[in-house]
């Protein structure tokens, strides 16, 4: 999972339980996701990087930045 790249399906943010789409085993599976930063609010159809993961479900995340 860490490293994976997905799209905010629910708002990711302080107090909330956002939910991420992630490419797993050739499908796409939801997570729980919660922010890296906990003051961070990210909002629906942004991408994010997963850089942390918990069994079974749940995962932390920050904005996808491009190198280019």
């Amino acid at each position: 999972m860490i490293g994976a790249r997905g799209r905010v399906t629910g708002t990711v943010g302080p107090g909330l339980v956002g939910e991420v789409l992630l490419s797993v085993r050739g499908g796409v599976e939801a997570f729980y996701a919660y922010p890296v930063d906990p003051d961070e609010r990210i909002e629906t159809g942004t991408q994010v990087l997963v850089v942390d993961f918990e069994q079974p479900r749940t995962v932390y995340v920050q904005r996808w930045q491009p190198l280019v």
